[in-house]
């Protein structure tokens, strides 16, 4: 203890620290952070931030330029097309609508090359970019370029503007290059983006009918597939959905979902797509039965659908049956179920009877004989459902769930970002068209989740306080415990529910879904509760009282919650020195301030984006750049810890080498940091770049070894091995410890093998292993190099055993509802379990993205799947009021013996194990529980406050037939040119 404590206090200068701290005592104040008040002010920051979103929307000048633009069908017009710009052909000339294009790199937009004076066009590859309607559209909606330039000008915070068009084609601003998947294909289509379908429908309740009679084998089922999953892409959070299969008897695709809707969020839709995958055709159809299994669905829904729109999605070769007396026993004469039809395949034979079903019952039929004809198919069930709305003119403003952007749909900088998006649809103001409902297109804007939760800034809300949003159906829009993304090899791929997560499932401790319930009720309130968390991985345990205060957001479907820790949350620090000294000491070359807040805001004015954020501060101070905002609260914080840690400086200079790093963090995000060896000597090379978020100050979290810090004994040294420095046959590992002091952290790091293991060199005897392990279980040092890192149970498990049974470890339960699981899937109809996972203490540790689980025992072939699971694990605590113990382990014929003592003034213990006798552990079962349970379960929701199902002015005549054929024909005729001129 007492040499640990010379070499930490020597080469972190904790002592001079706290010289220096008792100096400034006298201009230091504390106060006490009222969360009440503060929640609400944050709430009115993003407010007025989402607002100015939602303004930038102007939807009359999209309405006023259709109404006076004449359709033109032999229209000659040429645009900018994003896939074609600044293409040439090989005489040097720009290809037909690929015309010079200036695009320069924007820091505003991740870098991309974008062209911020001009919009430019998206066409799908299955739309003709020269159809007469794609034309007609992008020459009318040419007035929306000069709306959203106007709009990035008075509001530079804006990020892309867009206008996705009914026709197909997507105006996008700033303009871009677009590029094409691996096969040459542009896929991304705007119709099919939930921004777009929300906005031009309501929520809706849909019941999927597909034949799988024996007449619907071959290309008619594959067809059948894909309009089901098309069809399943076009719902979201807001909507309920079941799928059903017919043929002389009537199966739900999923049994787990029988006999009830189920919200259709992603996970739901992506679990039914792989029970449609399996359906196999067999026996002959009959419809009536299923039908009146849909209307029941529909009738038992209730308070759990959507409360809105009601439709039945049939998908069939024919229909042979005598089916009127069904409709007028469940939908005459309200028709308040809608009917879409499908008819698959070329055979006309049963098309009258498919449509009259669609044409009496206020639905819209289509023919599909191709899988080209899908996409465009399928959408017309959605212009149908938005007549009402476009009817009435009612523009409702929609709020998407949280999804990802691959900046841009697959562009090259591929940085994954959360967003949301705020839209509106765009009508047909023609008096002439008005019954029929036309629906030009919606409008949005992206807003970066990242930029939302900004307006909340973390140094207000202390080591382990953090801020949080969910939307109406409460799941997860912002969260730092939100993990979207998994390991997949080498690859990070987006977890199939990462938008659909609840609170629930992140705030666990909340076991009466108590702060759930009153935010998606948009009450306003707080709560306390004393949680288990954890960091490291989920590693390292600890127990904190958190205070929890919510109120919703105006004008949205979104929540605000924020948590303050009694202790470190409770309180503000407040010191007063000058901005000269504190100028002084801000430029030094070893400190540095977290990028990722808002110490200026450098977004508003395009000349400050190329600012780090201590050039803007230093700009600010210096008097160099007066019209920046900046927080003065937070410049005031940061400029007093920098002249506190100055000396700092001198003093580490000073110290002989013989530590990697020493460095040094403060509340207000700034860091200390001085290298004593060079990178090519360096054993933790990775830490503290960039790129090693654990490690530093986030939007989301205070660094690990700063929350460690905060929770040990103050004036104590807490001594841990970091999860990324440890590797496979490394010699030297690297070994971190932390002083916490009021406010400030004091850090060093050391290489294993050197100074730590030094210190017990005498013990490394043939017949004792010696270790020094931490307060979580994690070994420091031993004589085997491969086990620094590991959790000790791994490397004598029989000693963990005793240690727990006698108390001197504690064990304590940890849970993780967003784990992937490696599982097998089967080719059978029953549920996918979901897992409970328990490791036991020597075997696998929780990984924070994969675990195996097992999946029954069925010998079929099996096709290894990722999907989410739920997962009970341990963390482990010692009891430091134990100083030492001692004790005799039985193993068959042979005794064990080790002793344990405390390490004073650490959070370490040494232990000596008798090395001659072996004792191992059986290893415990998995425990399995069932998917089916959580999937069906509907917590409590708030439904979207506009409903349009219902016109009495609405055309329902206008129920489909040619035109489904004519859109196959043109469709025809392009897949054939495509395919000749590859040829």
């Amino acid at each position: 203890s007492e040499q640990i404590n010379a070499i930490a206090s020597k080469y972190s200068g904790a002592v001079l620290l706290q010289k220096k701290l008792k100096d400034v005592e006298p201009i230091i104040r504390i106060e006490d952070v009222d969360g009440a008040r503060l929640v609400l002010e944050f709430a009115d920051e993003i407010e007025r931030m989402l607002g100015s979103k939602m303004k930038s929307m102007k939807v009359n000048t999209a309405e006023d330029a259709d109404l006076y633009h004449e359709y033109n069908a032999s229209l000659q017009f040429d645009y900018f097309n994003a896939l074609l710009v600044n293409t040439m052909d090989e005489e040097g000339n720009f290809i037909e609508l690929g015309g010079e294009f200036p695009l320069e790199e924007n820091e505003h937009f991740n870098r991309l090359s974008v062209n911020t004076l001009m919009s430019d066009i998206q066409v799908p590859t299955n739309v003709y970019n020269k159809d007469p309607d794609i034309l007609n559209g992008v020459y009318m909606s040419e007035a929306l370029n000069d709306i959203f330039i106007s709009n990035f000008q008075k509001d530079p915070t804006l990020t892309w503007q867009y206008f996705g068009s009914s026709t197909g084609f997507f105006r996008l601003y700033p303009g871009i290059k677009w590029t094409p998947d691996s096969n040459g294909v542009v896929s991304f289509d705007c119709r099919n983006r939930n921004w777009y379908i929300q906005a031009a429908t309501s929520p809706k309740d849909i019941v999927i009918v597909v034949d799988v009679s024996g007449s619907m084998k071959g290309l008619k089922m594959t067809i059948a597939k894909h309009t089901i999953n098309t069809i399943l892409d076009t719902l979201g959070e807001n909507d309920f959905v079941n799928v059903i299969a017919y043929t002389d008897y009537v199966r739900y695709v999923e049994p787990c979902f029988k006999g009830k809707l189920v919200q259709a969020d992603l996970d739901n839709r992506e679990h039914f797509k792989l029970f449609v995958e399996e359906l196999h055709v067999k026996g002959e159809a009959k419809v009536k039965k299923a039908m009146k299994e849909s209307f029941r669905i529909l009738a038992r829904a209730n308070g759990q659908g959507s409360l809105c729109n009601q439709a039945i999605m049939l998908i069939t070769d024919g229909a042979m049956e005598d089916f009127q007396s069904v409709f007028e026993e469940f939908n005459w004469p309200d028709k308040k179920v809608r009917v879409f039809t499908y008819l698959i395949g070329r055979d006309m034979t049963f098309s009258e009877n498919v449509k009259w079903i669609a044409c009496n019952n206020k639905g819209y039929y289509t023919h599909i004989s191709t899988l080209a004809d899908v996409q465009e198919n399928v959408m017309e069930y959605l212009h149908v459902l938005s007549r009402p709305m476009v009817i009435n003119h009612d523009h409702d403003i929609i709020w998407t769930e949280a999804y990802m952007d691959s900046v841009l749909f697959k562009s090259k900088a591929h940085s994954l970002l959360l967003m949301t998006s705020v839209a509106m649809p765009v009508f047909s103001k023609k008096k002439e068209t008005l019954s029929h409902g036309i629906l030009l297109g919606v409008v949005g804007t992206d807003i970066p989740l990242l930029e939302v939760m900004k307006l909340a800034p973390r140094y207000k809300l202390g080591a382990h306080g953090y801020a949080f949003l969910i939307t109406n159906n409460g799941y997860i829009l912002a969260h730092p415990d939100l993990r979207p993304l998994y390991s997949d090899g080498k690859k990070l791929k987006p977890k199939p529910n990462y938008n659909s997560v609840d609170l629930s499932e992140a705030e666990w401790e909340d076991t009466e879904d108590s702060l759930r319930t009153a935010m998606v009720k948009g009450k306003t309130g707080t709560l306390t509760l004393d949680v288990r968390a954890a960091v490291d991985k989920g590693k390292r345990p600890f127990f904190l009282k958190n205070d929890y205060f919510y109120t919703t957001i105006k004008e949205t479907p979104f929540s605000f919650g924020m948590v303050l820790t009694r202790g470190h949350g409770q309180y503000m620090f407040f010191g007063n020195v000058s901005v000269e000294e504190g100028l002084h000491d801000l430029q030094q070359p070893d400190l540095t301030i977290a990028d990722e807040w808002t110490y200026c805001e450098t977004d508003i004015d395009p000349h400050h984006r190329k600012l780090t954020q201590l050039q803007a501060v230093v700009r600010y101070l210096t008097g160099k750049e007066p019209d920046l905002e900046c927080d003065e609260i937070l410049l005031q914080q940061v400029i007093f810890d920098a002249v506190v840690t100055a000396p700092l400086e001198a003093y580490w200079t000073a110290v002989d080498e013989g530590m990697e790093s020493a460095f040094l963090g403060t509340r207000s995000g700034l860091m200390r940091v001085i290298r004593y060896a060079g990178s090519e000597k360096r054993v933790g090379k990775r830490f503290l770049t960039p790129v090693d978020k654990e490690n530093l100050f986030t939007v989301d979290h205070f660094p690990i070894w700063y929350r460690l810090a905060a929770e040990n004994k103050p004036g104590q040294f807490f001594f841990y091995v970091p999860h990324d420095d440890i590797n496979k046959g490394a010699q030297k590992v690297i070994v971190k410890w932390i002083f916490y002091t009021n406010r400030f952290t004091r850090m060093n790091s050391d290489p294993v093998g050197g100074r730590l293991s030094i210190l017990i060199h005498l013990c490394f005897s043939q017949d004792v292993n010696c270790y020094l392990v931490d307060n979580n279980g994690f070994t420091l040092v031993s004589k085997e190099k491969g086990d620094v890192g590991k959790f000790f149970g791994e490397i004598d498990g029989s000693v963990m055993a005793q240690l727990l049974k006698s108390g001197l470890f504690k064990r304590v339960t940890l849970y993780d509802y967003q784990v992937m699981c490696k599982n097998a899937h089967h080719h059978t109809s029953g549920a996918q379990p979901l897992f409970l996972l328990e490791f036991n203490i020597c075997g696998l540790w929780h990984n924070d993205y994969v675990v195996d689980g097992k999946l029954g025992t069925h010998r079929q072939k099996k096709v290894e799947l990722m999907q989410p699971c739920n997962t009970e694990y341990p963390g482990f605590m010692y009891d430091t009021s134990i100083r030492e113990t001692n004790s005799i382990i039985k193993c068959g014929r042979c005794q064990k013996m080790f002793v344990l003592q405390q390490v004073p003034n650490s959070n370490l213990v040494m232990l000596v194990v008798q090395a001659d006798c072996d004792c191992i552990l059986n290893s415990f079962e998995h425990n399995a529980t069932v998917k089916c349970n959580r999937m069906k379960s509907q917590k409590i929701r708030r439904r979207p406050e506009s409903c349009h199902a219902y016109h009495p002015h609405e055309n329902a005549k206008d129920c489909g037939g040619a035109c489904g054929i004519a859109v196959s024909l043109t469709l025809y005729f392009i897949c054939l040119a495509t395919s000749l001129a590859l040829h």
